[in-house]
């Protein structure tokens, strides 16, 4: 069984409120690569991964690093949480628009049963001169109740104050693993659905990783279906909606694997990527280089404009 997709989707600019609006369009055609494309650099590691993550490249460790080179590299953004952003932002505010994380947790307890909680506020977002908030779900996490009776109440501030909300759409969660895995197709499929219907302005996903053996235990038809991974992911971008799409890269790759995936989310209709590992583990000039080829990749790829 094969999955086939070209519904090409409205603009979503056309649908936002002018605060959203306004905010979203700095991000796509003001700062970074424009063209209506988003190339986000990510550092809430820290919080995440905890500090390992900053061994591969020592300078990282320091969040000034990242900070000025999301402005000298000219990124769409930078996300981060509410203490980078009140102690470094300010020395960058107007150079790099923000984007303020207000969840997070450590990976010290396992994820059978993730949850994301708040640490910051919408009103902090507005506060910092931010131009998004950003917020983890947890698709499939048994805790998913508590998470969704928590994103309502972000996305009723993001509402309020014409905030665009990203959401960082995840599956996780002990049942999630026994349908095929959290990298599946099937779950960051329905991860996609799922962050546009809770009314993610831009979703944030995984590349998903097609493994025939454990596909056969995702739910029919995913089980039976023979896609290739650029099939894949123009599937995901459509079950995204009206949403943008933007590619998490996750850990650090070779630089073929980190334009490949950039040219396969441009190419499905998706929006950008945010890699933040595969930059600022590199040595400066390296990290500059790569990011100069990434925007290259997404402004030669462009099929859509939001």
């Amino acid at each position: 069984m094969e999955v086939k997709s070209s519904t090409e989707q409205k603009s979503l600019l056309a649908v936002l409120a002018p605060g959203k609006r306004t905010r979203l369009r700095r991000l796509l055609f003001e700062f970074g690569p424009g063209q209506g494309t988003l190339l986000l650099l990510p550092i809430d590691q820290g919080i995440e991964h905890g500090p390992r993550d900053f061994f591969a490249n020592p300078a990282s460790k320091d969040p000034e690093y990242q900070f000025r080179l999301a402005a000298e590299a000219g990124y769409s953004a930078i996300a981060c949480q509410i203490g980078l952003a009140t102690k470094y932002y300010p020395d960058y505010a107007g150079q790099v628009p923000l984007i303020l994380k207000i969840n997070g947790k450590t990976d010290v307890p396992p994820d059978d049963e993730a949850l994301s909680t708040t640490n910051a506020s919408v009103e902090d977002a507005v506060r910092l001169g931010a131009d998004a908030v950003g917020y983890t779900l947890y698709v499939g996490s048994p805790r998913q109740d508590e998470d969704l009776h928590q994103l309502k109440s972000v996305r009723e501030d993001c509402e309020r104050y014409g905030m665009p909300l990203v959401i960082w759409a995840y599956p996780r969660g002990r049942d999630m693993e026994k349908k095929g895995g959290r990298d599946s197709f099937y779950a960051i499929d329905y991860a996609a659905r799922m962050a546009m219907e809770m009314g993610a302005d831009i979703v944030k996903l995984n590349f998903p990783k097609l493994d025939p053996e454990k596909a056969k235990d995702s739910p029919a038809p995913y089980n039976e279906l023979d896609v290739t991974p650029d099939e894949a992911v123009r599937q995901i971008v459509e079950s995204a909606g009206r949403s943008l799409v933007v590619l998490s890269g996750g850990s650090k790759t070779d630089d073929e694997t980190v334009l490949g995936h950039t040219r396969t989310i441009m190419e499905a209709g998706g929006s950008g990527v945010i890699f933040g590992r595969n930059v600022w583990q590199r040595e400066w000039n390296d990290a500059l280089e790569i990011i100069e080829q990434i925007k290259q990749t997404l402004l030669s790829n462009v099929r859509r404009i939001p």
